[in-house]
Formats: structure tokens, sequence, C-alpha cells
């Protein structure tokens, strides 16, 4: 153990914030308090970076150093996500994309870069869908939105509900097993973040609001057809981790096929989060990718 933890970095999220110039606050975002994060220079190209279910902005702090960089960049925290409020409704595709575009106007961004997550690279494929003239590039890591499985819905549903009726420590990194493959990269940072929100009364007054994708009749709703899927314009670089959920890995392929001359970034060791399990992959891809020089 001393040997292992001689040649381990110790890694947290200030780890890659600590000499990162940036802003957090919140905005009016379609009548939703979003909290957000802004870094890099508001001259440079922008890209919004949009998290998973139940995730928050956090989810990209190593990558928001080396992309603000070279852009100006946003993350948000999604409605009935993170900290950002949680109102009495249903948090359904067209909700989330809503927001999205008031984010947008917010801070004048006539058109951007969309780096999503699961959840996010469902929005971001939406927004990319019904809004082409706001999408310049899209990056899509472990997409949802193509397809759903019975079993993978309920097990979504039964990981975040135990944890939000119980967010204690253990239950709480759990939920961590199936989005991070190395131990290593389930950082108690993250932990203790999620932790605090799960915490949060209104979290698990609206937990049934937040999973409502994870119903059979709302998913085939919100699904995106693959007509749809083809029918997006913007370059896209999609991210196929090769640890994640078989559904994930199958509809990230799927996806790359549907889209035209869409990329595809292999990181065969990464889970659900490959952008945050090993960010020198993904940043040096990402930036090639968003500067077109790929």
């Amino acid at each position: 153990m001393t040997e292992e933890r001689a040649v381990t970095p110790y890694r947290s999220i200030w780890t890659h914030l600590r000499t990162l110039e940036f802003r957090q606050g919140y905005l009016d975002a379609a009548g939703v308090r979003t909290r957000f994060v802004e870094a890099g220079s508001p001259s440079a190209p922008p890209v919004l970076l949009l998290h998973g279910t139940g995730g928050h902005w956090e989810t990209f702090a190593p990558n928001l150093g080396p992309l603000a960089q070279h852009f100006h960049c946003v993350a948000i925290d999604m409605v009935g996500n993170g900290f950002s409020a949680k109102p009495d409704y249903d948090y359904e595709i067209q909700e989330y994309v809503a927001q999205v575009v008031a984010v947008l106007d917010h801070f004048a961004l006539e058109r951007a870069a969309v780096v999503g997550m699961s959840l996010g690279a469902w929005v971001a494929a939406k927004l990319a869908i019904d809004h082409p003239a706001r999408v310049d590039r899209l990056i899509l890591m472990s997409p949802a939105g193509l397809v759903a499985t019975a079993s993978n819905m309920a097990r979504i549903r039964a990981e975040r509900t135990r944890a939000v009726e119980n967010p204690d420590w253990d239950s709480i990194k759990a939920m961590f097993d199936h989005l991070i493959a190395d131990e290593r990269n389930r950082i108690p940072d993250v932990i203790a973040l999620r932790q605090a929100i799960y915490q949060l009364p209104d979290t698990r007054a609206t937990i049934d609001h937040l999973l409502i994708l994870q119903d059979e009749q709302a998913r085939e709703r919100n699904l995106i057809p693959e007509a749809d899927w083809k029918a997006i314009a913007a370059p896209t670089l999609v991210v196929a981790s090769g640890r994640d959920h078989g559904e994930y890995q199958s509809t990230a392929r799927r996806v790359a096929e549907l889209i035209p001359d869409a990329e595809v970034l292999e990181m065969p060791e990464t889970k659900h989060w490959p952008h945050f399990e090993d960010p020198e992959v993904f940043n040096a891809a990402a930036l090639s990718f968003l500067r077109g020089t790929a």
C-alpha cells in the first residue's frame, strides 16, 4: 500500500481547479435558478458543458482548465440537478433544452460547441436537432436518448432512489462503482458533493421528477428517432467507453453510425465518466476536435 501511494498522485477536484481562474454563480434560465461556472476569455469560442443524471458542474473539473486556455467555457447544473432549482414538475428533455437555450441567451452565445455526458449528451443532441443554428460542434460521451432497456432504467431508478432515501457515505460511494472504473478515481470530493446534493430536502422531494426518464412511457416519448440523429449537421465526436454498461456502448456506436461523418474516440478502460477518469486522453482529443485540428 505504501508503494502504491508513492506512485499514485493525490487527486481531488482542487487538483484540477487550484490554478484556474473561474467564476461560479447563479442565473435565471427559463425561470430556473441555475448554478453555473464560467472559465476562459469571453472573447474566445464558446463551449457549453452538460453533466449526466443527478450531476453537477464539478463533473468537468478536470477539463475546464485545459479547455479554458482556448475556449470560453460555461458548465451548468441542469434543472432538478446539483444545486440548481428543483421545481415541482417532471424534467423531460424539452425542459432541459429550454434551460440550455436560456443559458446561451444569458451569455449572448449565438452559437456554441456542446459537450454532453449521458443525459447531457441526450440534451445536446436534441438541442442540435431542434436548434441547429445554436450548435457549432458536439462531443457526446456515454450518450443516452436512442434506446432504452427496462433493466437499465430499473437499475438507475433503484440506485438513485436508494441513495436519496439513505444518503450515507457508503450508499453514495456504491453508486459511483457504476460510473467510474478505477476505484482510485472515485475520489472523496465527488462523493461528498453528491452526498450534499442528495441530502437537500428539495432533492428528496423531487427525485421522482428527476427520474421521470426512467419510466417507460416517458422514456419512449423523449427518445430521439434514428431519422433525427441522421439529421444532425454539427461535426460530432462520440466517446465510446469500453467498460461502460452495454447499453451505452451500443448506443455510442450506433449514434456514431447515424450522425453524418461522426468521429469516434475509443476509451477502452473507462466507464460512464470518461472525461473524469482519463482527462489526459479526453482533453487532448477534445481540444483537437473542438479546434478543428483532428
